[in-house]
């Protein structure tokens, strides 16, 4: 049975259904509060948590319950209310699944998944405990060694939630990696691939041939030494240190779709008149011909599209930097990570955008010089660069391979190009020049690249262009 199990309702649990929902396991049950009040614990008779309640999420965006649960949820705006149950213990699943059937019954909507909250009976867990300190005072984690904090997860999607992302932040302030393991058939959001691509930290997927592997990378692992860890291959050596790739990873298959993705930086003078997010909507108008849908501090994104709150989040989080997911319409998937920092330069905003096509669909490849020119002469672009890549319209990650992006374009910033001597960013190695952008006292520079994905030639291109431009 799931560990996680979520209420989808019409209407905001009201402090009734919220009671009722936290007898599901009789009236003298310990109950906390941790996380400034955010979460609510029903705690065994040493106070030690069984099942972990979140606040509810007012969800304003639509299909962000399809997307990451694949589940119908109540029409825009609906409630969203997580619950976690602690690993192992039977009883705390049962808890999870009531606790969810009764929110939906008297709030008006349904739970996920369907088959964990099948009654509304009070759970009996008599004599029930589970694991001691430290672990039980993490109710997201599973294990805990002096190296890594341990998630086990089962939903669809394994995405940037806002306990996960809370996982995050205390391992890493704990100077630990943090590992998620999943089961074969879980997808990956972009939003949460980052942050499990730096070691030690490491999406890990169960399999039946080679036990446990990196859903991306495809390195078979296994338990040691206090974490996952690569299993070194016989014929690896101190000087090529491979390791055994799983054949599940392997075992990827042409679907034809693409994705488009797209990583910008731009930097602003710090004021008071001063918008983030207005290049992010942008592009994404130019690429798409509508506005992002919504954004969010974790997924799902709850919040309809505003760079103004975005601006506003950023100023009450000065100076700690802050990250934000951005999706689009159900219709045309898009989904982007922004990361604002205040810096020396001045506002920076880091962007790492993509979309999903399908085999019938042309990305608008076409439409890139524009975007490049509206974002060097209004919104004081540092640099971009663009990629096709051989992979799924949905966006989400398979714990299979999928080939590198190609470069498409690589752009770079009036105001680089004019820091650069002797010309030299006018001046390139490449067999088509590059195509200067904005008004001639401030030109930005576009470099056109191959951009064909089953030719990777391109990045040999783009390496040569890098090197000239560093005049290396």
């Amino acid at each position: 049975m799931t560990k996680d199990v979520i209420a989808l309702t019409a209407r905001m649990p009201d402090p009734g259904a919220m009671l009722a929902g936290l007898l599901s396991g009789g009236p003298d049950k310990l109950v906390d509060t941790t996380g400034k009040g955010a979460v609510v614990r029903l705690c065994d008779g040493e106070g030690r948590p069984l099942l972990s309640v979140e606040a509810p999420l007012f969800v304003q965006v639509p299909g962000e319950a399809e997307r990451l649960l694949g589940a119908a949820a109540p029409p825009v705006p609906y409630w969203w209310t997580e619950a976690r149950a602690t690993t192992g213990v039977e009883a705390a699943e049962q808890l999870a699944g009531t606790f969810a059937a009764r929110l939906a019954s008297l709030a008006g909507g349904s739970a996920w998944p369907p088959e964990a909250a099948r009654s509304l009976a009070v759970v009996t867990t008599d004599g029930v405990s589970v694991a001691p300190e430290p672990a039980a005072a993490q109710p997201a984690v599973d294990v805990l060694t002096d190296k890594v904090a341990v998630v086990i997860q089962d939903r669809p999607v394994l995405a940037m939630t806002a306990w996960l992302s809370e996982a995050f932040r205390t391992a890493a302030t704990a100077g630990l990696g943090l590992q998620v393991v999943t089961p074969p058939g879980i997808t990956l959001s972009p939003a949460a691939r980052d942050s499990l691509s730096t070691w030690p930290s490491r999406w890990v997927v169960r399999d039946e041939r080679d036990g446990y592997y990196d859903g991306l990378t495809g390195a078979v692992l296994r338990w040691q030494d206090g974490m996952f860890a690569p299993v070194p291959s016989a014929e690896a050596t101190a000087e090529d240190p491979r390791t055994p790739v799983a054949a599940t990873y392997q075992e990827a298959t042409v679907t034809g779709e693409r994705q488009l993705a797209v990583t910008f930086r731009t930097v602003h003078p710090a004021g008071e008149d001063l918008v983030l997010g207005s290049a992010l909507e942008t592009i994404w108008r130019e690429l798409t011909g509508e506005p992002p849908a919504g954004v969010g501090t974790a997924e799902p994104a709850n919040l309809p599209w505003s760079p103004r709150q975005i601006t506003d989040l950023a100023r009450e989080r000065a100076p700690e930097p802050t990250w934000v997911v951005v999706v689009g319409s159900p219709d045309r998937p898009g989904l982007a990570t922004v990361r604002i920092s205040r810096t020396k330069a001045g506002v920076e905003e880091d962007v790492t955008l993509m979309f999903g096509y399908g085999p019938d669909e042309e990305p608008p490849v076409d439409a890139l010089p524009k975007v490049a020119e509206l974002l060097a002469t209004r919104h004081r672009l540092q640099s971009m660069l663009v990629q096709l890549r051989k992979a799924r319209r949905d966006l989400a990650v398979p714990p299979r391979f999928e080939g590198p992006g190609v470069p498409v374009a690589f752009v770079l910033g009036a105001e680089e190009v004019h820091q650069m001597p002797d010309d030299r960013a006018r001046r390139t190695p490449l067999s088509e020049p590059p195509v200067p952008l904005g008004p001639k006292t401030r030109r930005a520079m576009y470099y056109p690249l191959p951009g064909d994905p089953s030719d990777l030639s391109g990045w040999q291109d783009f390496e040569r262009l890098m090197r000239h431009l560093k005049g290396e």
